[in-house]
């Protein structure tokens, strides 16, 4: 490894730090968001728990795509199931971390942007429970762009060779 900080291996780092740091931060923001909801469904009717509880748990899915593809980058360059680091390039390190920011920021907007339909969502069910599949379903349509981000981010990471 160079003794420099701007090297590959540094970028790369950053990339997995950034896909996870970006992502798990708006997914917590979205499941406390759609929490605050909850309680105060739950408050009322105990017995609503399960139902919004659902709701709760879904803005938590962009922390773990980002995970994902920040374990994804580790096992790349080597630092996770192989014989110790790999020789990163600027330009490939540089690459690596570009193709960690779809999943970082879309994961981050999405989950918070998640957390706020959940918690529409959580109201609904307070008012009706009956209607629970249709708040999923709203909270859901936000999921859609997470999917794709992690999808563009994982097709980027495979595309750079080592």
């Amino acid at each position: 490894m160079v003794d420099s900080l701007l090297n590959g291996q540094v970028l790369a780092l950053s990339g997995a730090a950034i896909a996870a740091a970006l992502s798990g931060s708006g997914s917590a923001l979205g499941v406390g968001v759609a929490g605050q909801a909850a309680a105060g469904v739950v408050s009322e009717d105990p017995n609503k728990f399960g139902q919004v509880l659902l709701l709760q748990a879904l803005p938590g899915t962009q922390g773990i795509y980002g995970l994902l593809i920040a374990f994804i980058i580790l096992v790349k360059v080597g630092l996770l199931g192989g014989d110790g680091m790999v020789e990163v390039s600027v330009v490939q390190g540089a690459s690596i971390f570009a193709a960690s920011l779809p999943i970082g920021l879309v994961g981050l907007l999405s989950g918070i942007a998640q957390g706020k339909a959940a918690a529409s969502g959580v109201m609904l069910v307070g008012k009706r429970p009956s209607e629970l599949a249709k708040g999923m379903l709203f909270a859901a349509m936000v999921e859609t762009y997470a999917v794709l981000a992690l999808l563009i981010s994982f097709l980027m990471i495979n595309s750079i060779q080592l």
